[in-house]
């Protein structure tokens, strides 16, 4: 039976490039680890390598490629991607070893900004896969994931369950994004509740 499959992987940002990329109303680019294959994660699963090639491959060449690999803040209990809460766009994606590496653009957008001031404020957050996919468990009791998975997107968690997997800032895009809404105030109020 399909089941809704999540995997959690901690981040840490540079504080000093979140309040830049907030000063100038810029995207912050982070980048690290995703997701690892052939580990037991504290969840309690493991994804093999052929499993995770072909499904990263199936999200390198459509989501990535057309610039709509986005991602929300924490996990809904859904497998829609609500865009009313889309905080940030997965821009790369490439393996390292056993390890899914990407680079994650943190948009302007609400949920975006409260990502970015959580960083500022020093708050380590996870990033995790969210799919549809089964389970067996083998003889050690360890959950396999089945051929039927399917990678949905990767969100912003609170509670990481990937080994080693850290996620720190390497620039900011360049282009000056302008918005329809004033967010400054909203920053000052976000930043004084998580602060």
């Amino acid at each position: 039976m399909n089941q809704l499959l999540v995997e959690h992987i901690p981040f840490t940002v540079d504080k000093l490039l979140v309040e830049q990329s907030i000063k100038e109303n810029k995207p912050l680019i982070v980048r690290g680890k995703l997701q690892e294959a052939g580990r037991k994660n504290q969840n309690g699963r493991i994804y093999e390598r052929q499993i995770l090639e072909r499904e990263i491959d199936k999200y390198i060449s459509g989501p990535v490629k057309e610039n709509r690999a986005m991602g929300e803040l924490d996990h809904p209990d859904s497998s829609v991607i609500n865009l009313n809460n889309v905080s940030h766009n997965i821009k790369k994606v490439w393996w390292d070893g056993n390890n899914v590496m990407g680079e994650v653009e943190v948009l302007t957008t609400p949920s975006g900004n409260i990502l970015k001031e959580l960083f500022r404020c020093g708050v380590t957050l996870g990033i995790s896969s969210r799919g549809m996919g089964s389970v067996e468990e083998n003889s050690d009791g360890t959950l396999m994931v089945q051929e039927d998975f399917d990678l949905l997107c990767w969100d912003f968690v609170s509670t990481p369950s990937t080994p080693g997997a850290y996620m720190a800032p390497i620039t900011m895009n360049e282009s000056v994004i302008k918005t329809p809404h004033d967010y400054s105030k909203v920053h000052s109020i976000i930043r004084d509740i998580i602060c």
